[in-house]
């Protein structure tokens, strides 16, 4: 009953968090914040153990890979938009890709931090459910891979509007494409905000980024390490 009760209180606080998000859109109280902010509140308050919380609300998790899925909806529709700009899109993220991974393994190691963390921090730009088991393959943590993604994501929603806002980008393929390769999943949604075109174009670089980064962040680590 406590597991179930775990589950519970996790979609009743996500659902009013996106209510009030709808209400007055600031991103300190965007869901994907103040939804595992207010959680964490509630398991520490009531002494719930993470372990009772996660067997409750692990079928959460799974339902990241269908909901990653349905993101093909939007791209089926703006299927000629994606064709037309295919070179400039692919070109785009492989590069913002190889950046994202080489500038994080490159600072971690400056920082001296353990191989372990290094292998959980350079898949931080792609999206949670490819990122952990990953993570998993390559030696890292995937709780801490999770952790990065996370902050990544959210420092994407926060700092993403301000560089369109200073750099005056207008250009819906450039916004998609920023937002898709630096903040997956919680980058994607901020794009949809923007414009479907915006959203369209995330999903297709986050996508990219994700099978980009499998093949290129293994290599980048038995360079740099």
């Amino acid at each position: 009953m406590l597991a179930l009760g775990c589950l519970i209180i996790t979609i009743a606080v996500y659902g009013l968090s996106k209510r009030l998000y709808r209400a007055v859109p600031k991103v300190y109280l965007s869901p994907i914040l103040l939804t595992p902010t207010v959680v964490m509140i509630v398991l520490l308050l009531t002494g719930v153990p993470y372990e009772t919380y996660h067997i409750g609300t692990e079928w959460l998790s799974e339902m990241i890979g269908p909901a990653t899925v349905a993101m093909a909806v939007p791209l089926y529709k703006h299927l000629a938009i994606l064709k037309k700009h295919a070179l400039t899109i692919m070109v785009s993220v492989c590069f913002g890709s190889s950046l994202a991974i080489v500038s994080s393994v490159w600072l971690a190691k400056e920082l001296h931090l353990q191989n372990q963390i290094i292998d959980s921090l350079a898949l931080r730009s792609t999206t949670t459910p490819i990122a952990m088991a990953m993570t998993e393959m390559l030696g890292g943590t995937p709780a801490i891979t999770a952790i990065f993604v996370l902050m990544t994501g959210l420092f994407g929603m926060i700092v993403g509007p301000l560089i369109i806002r200073l750099c005056r980008i207008e250009h819906e393929i450039a916004r998609g494409v920023l937002f898709g390769t630096s903040a997956h999943t919680a980058g994607t949604s901020k794009a949809f905000e923007f414009s479907v075109v915006s959203g369209s174009i995330s999903s297709v670089a986050m996508i990219v980024t994700a099978f980009f980064t499998l093949g290129t962040a293994p290599l980048v680590l038995l360079w740099l390490l």
